[in-house]
């Protein structure tokens, strides 16, 4: 494709497009720029097209109506997670590559749906994982690519929260959402985890899924829910074994009665040393600590980074930025998005398990 501006379609303007993608894209017009909204919210779409829209931006309350305008190249599908397979596999269709906002989908049946879609049509298929362009994480990518830690055997995929339900949209309604915490910000630690050991082979999953503080609301961050209406898990834990013998072990959580809160950070443990993601880094005190043994002590090194996570600090916006140029670009020079959508898919498989282990009582096996 030419570096002519991409022409990029929002479909879905609540929380996620105005936090992150649609200010984002707005500091990257030289690469594309946004000329039509979509929401079942008319009010939405038409704020959302005002404030970051071109002169001639068109709204739009029907997704179909939006994707037979043949002079879009891009959508961003940014909607309640029951909606990415669908919506993403008819923007593929109509000739569109599509940026879908993580989950991938609610389910594995559907994932392939959207993966298949884009093999068939030869559109790029992005998902929304953005903390991989984290300055720690992206350190921590490379001292793995260069074999800092030789055979990683054990990781722990943290995402945990003491008290941080979303008490907006429909982050607690299951239909909706497809589950709580696991498919929400569970999904950003597992996608680390397995990009840091670029390993994509599950061979089983047991997991544990708890609905225990639905009406313990004190001290939510985001102030109180309503119990009536949390359908979804509070808290969730997998254990996932690969096909060479490692495994990964998945804590995540809403609301658990902890101290110490990680979110989307991993820990990794190898044969020649190990690594630990610290801190906050969506405060800008991020720590990434490496250890290993030297001259016959136990050694470790401490690399301080920034970054954001979550889109509720200063920093967060230009993570934001880093993902959408990547993008953008990638589509402009014919070159591979950093979140490849057959990574997607198996992060989709391995929380679709966790929930089925949950609630067979029984340990899910990979053919």
């Amino acid at each position: 494709m030419s570096t002519a501006t991409l022409k990029i379609g929002i479909i879905g303007c609540g929380g996620i497009a105005n936090q992150k993608h649609m200010p984002s894209l707005a500091k990257l017009t030289h690469l594309g720029e946004m000329v039509a909204f979509c929401d079942i919210v008319e009010e939405r779409a038409v704020k959302a097209a005002k404030e970051f829209g071109t002169e001639l931006a068109k709204v739009y309350l029907d997704y179909k109506e939006l994707l037979q305008d043949e002079s879009i190249d891009v959508i961003h599908v940014l909607t309640p997670n029951l909606q990415h397979s669908f919506i993403t596999v008819a923007a593929l269709e109509a000739g569109k590559h599509v940026m879908c906002e993580k989950p991938m989908a609610i389910n594995s049946v559907e994932a392939k749906k959207m993966l298949e879609a884009s093999k068939k049509t030869g559109r790029k298929l992005t998902i929304g994982y953005q903390n991989r362009f984290r300055d720690d994480s992206q350190v921590l990518y490379e001292a793995c690519r260069q074999g800092e830690f030789g055979d990683i055997y054990m990781t722990k995929a943290h995402a945990l929260r003491r008290r941080g339900v979303p008490t907006w949209g429909v982050f607690t309604d299951k239909e909706q959402q497809g589950g709580g915490p696991l498919i929400d910000i569970g999904t950003h630690a597992l996608d680390l985890s397995l990009w840091f050991m670029d390993n994509y082979k599950p061979k089983s999953v047991t997991g544990s899924v708890f609905h225990k503080l639905a009406d313990k609301f004190e001290g939510n961050m985001f102030g109180p829910w309503d119990p009536e209406t949390y359908e979804v898990e509070d808290s969730a834990f997998g254990f996932i074994k690969m096909e060479n013998g490692a495994t990964i072990f998945l804590e995540c959580a809403w609301a658990l009665n902890i101290t110490d809160t990680r979110e989307a950070m991993t820990t990794l443990c190898g044969t020649e040393g190990g690594a630990e993601m610290k801190g906050n880094p969506a405060m800008g005190k991020g720590e990434l600590v490496f250890n290993s043994t030297k001259y016959g002590k136990l050694v470790e090194t401490k690399a301080t980074t920034g970054g954001g996570i979550a889109y509720f600090d200063a920093g967060a916006e230009e993570l934001g930025v880093k993902e959408a140029r990547q993008w953008l670009e990638s589509i402009l020079h014919d070159t591979e998005p950093l979140v490849k959508p057959e990574q997607a898919f198996v992060v989709t498989q391995i929380l679709e398990a966790i929930y089925e282990s949950a609630r067979s009582g029984k340990t899910v096996e990979f053919l």
